[in-house]
């Protein structure tokens, strides 16, 4: 019968953490809850970058807030796979690649591997390209310029060498505290109607262009869930342990694991509402119903809401794209650690992942043009959601495997609304590619 050995730590940039946090088991609830919070934060960025943008800003402009609801329903389902990312890492001690590692063998290792390493980087050119364009939006630098910049960003990780992981969740906050403030501000200069916003969350499609929502619906999805976080969340997840070890300390890391990560990716789900409801009020509603591009959007917000709406639509996006590079550096470490054991410094790894990003998005820009941008978002995105199914299947199987996880084996209606999803997000794929 298939068994995980168990480790004691968690391989985030091994060299660079600075311990695990120990939670007293006989502090307040309180005390115990701010003391975890954090590896739901580090997960949360991933669901707000540039790569979630294009979507949004497209649904809010063709139908208002009537696609609101997939917004909602997209963040449950993140929910659900990342609470059983959690599980996977705090039940058996070792992250998904890891457990994936030990019960695929070298064949399963290295298919998994390479569709984790392709997400990574597919969403790595979603943050060149996110950070190029805020570049361009708030200094007016050329798009391939913004592009070369991006590549700097390895200075911030290695500025971060030493650290320890409270400091770099520290900085993920701060990302997106600016990240979620600056839209509550833009929201606040346009005239939204708030009780049409309310009915946007009741599941509906649109009478009219239904072809087109339908291919948005997917699309929302498709930019929500992130292959490799899953990966990323089973692994920092382990730098949180409830003091006392047995199943009652177990059981107490669990519970906190749940509120941190729902809280979290509960304020990346408002983010990406906040999204699709700025533009549909300040495009939708003055009749612009064809902004696919971020840039277009940047332009018609300054004459509908201001200069100011403007400097922090552009202020967001470049947030948006510096807080995902970071988690991105994480996962792509713990990737390559738990499938082929190798450890690499941070910035290394950092050079490496943006060397491959830059590539397609600099030759993008440069063969279609600056308006080539949005596709190459939504590209990116695809590719993302192709990759998913691989990073579901052994979650999926090993979470509610009982031999593996005894006692802390998901619940049976959990594991069969993430096979549900499964299959939904693998036939969406497939009428994507053959239909």
């Amino acid at each position: 019968m298939f068994s995980l050995p168990r480790t004691a730590t968690a391989p985030f940039c091994p060299s660079e953490v600075n311990g695990s946090v120990r939670i007293d088991p006989n502090a307040s609830f309180g005390q115990r809850l701010r003391r975890f919070a954090g590896p739901g934060l580090l997960v949360a960025v991933g669901y707000m970058d540039p790569g979630n943008w294009a979507t949004d800003i497209e649904a809010g402009s063709r139908f208002g807030y009537q696609l609101l609801w997939v917004v909602m329903l997209s963040g449950v389902a993140a929910m659900l796979l990342q609470m059983l990312a959690a599980r996977l890492g705090l039940v058996t001690g070792m992250d998904l690649a890891q457990a994936s590692a030990a019960r695929y063998g070298r064949a399963g290792r290295l298919l998994h591997w390479l569709s984790a390493e392709v997400s990574i980087i597919a969403c790595d050119v979603a943050e060149v390209l996110g950070c190029a364009l805020a570049f361009k939006l708030l200094f007016g630098v050329p798009l391939l310029w913004g592009v070369g910049l991006t590549a700097f960003d390895t200075l911030i990780v290695l500025g971060l060498k030493g650290r320890g992981f409270r400091q770099l969740e520290a900085i993920v906050l701060g990302l997106i505290a600016t990240i979620t403030l600056c839209f509550l501000a833009q929201l606040a200069l346009l005239d939204t109607h708030w009780p049409a916003v309310a009915a946007g969350l009741a599941p509906s499609l649109p009478a009219q262009g239904m072809d087109k929502a339908v291919v948005l619906a997917l699309g929302i999805v498709g930019a929500t869930i992130m292959p490799h976080n899953l990966y990323l969340h089973s692994s920092v997840v382990q730098t949180r342990r409830v003091d006392g070890g047995g199943d009652g300390a177990l059981w107490q890391t669990l519970l906190l694991c749940r509120i941190d990560t729902i809280g979290s990716l509960l304020l990346a789900m408002l983010v990406n509402g906040a999204i699709l409801v700025l533009a549909g009020s300040a495009f939708h509603a003055a009749g612009h119903i064809a902004v696919a591009d971020i840039a277009d959007a940047h332009e018609l917000i300054r004459p509908l809401a201001g200069s100011l709406a403007a400097l922090l639509f552009g202020v967001a996006l470049l947030a948006a794209g510096q807080s995902a590079t970071l988690t991105g550096t994480v996962a792509g470490q713990v990737i390559m650690d738990g499938f082929l054991k190798i450890r690499i410094p941070c910035y290394q790894r950092r050079l490496i992942t943006r060397a491959l990003a830059l590539l397609p998005a600099a030759a993008g820009i440069a063969w279609l043009g600056e308006q080539a941008v949005g596709p190459l978002l939504v590209w990116s995105q695809v590719v993302l959601s192709l990759q998913l199914p691989l990073a579901m299947w052994p979650l999926l199987r090993m979470t509610g495997d009982e031999t593996l996880m005894g006692a802390h084996a998901a619940p049976r209606w959990v594991v069969v609304c993430g096979w549900g999803l499964f299959w939904l997000i693998l036939a969406a794929n497939c009428a994507l590619l053959f239909g």
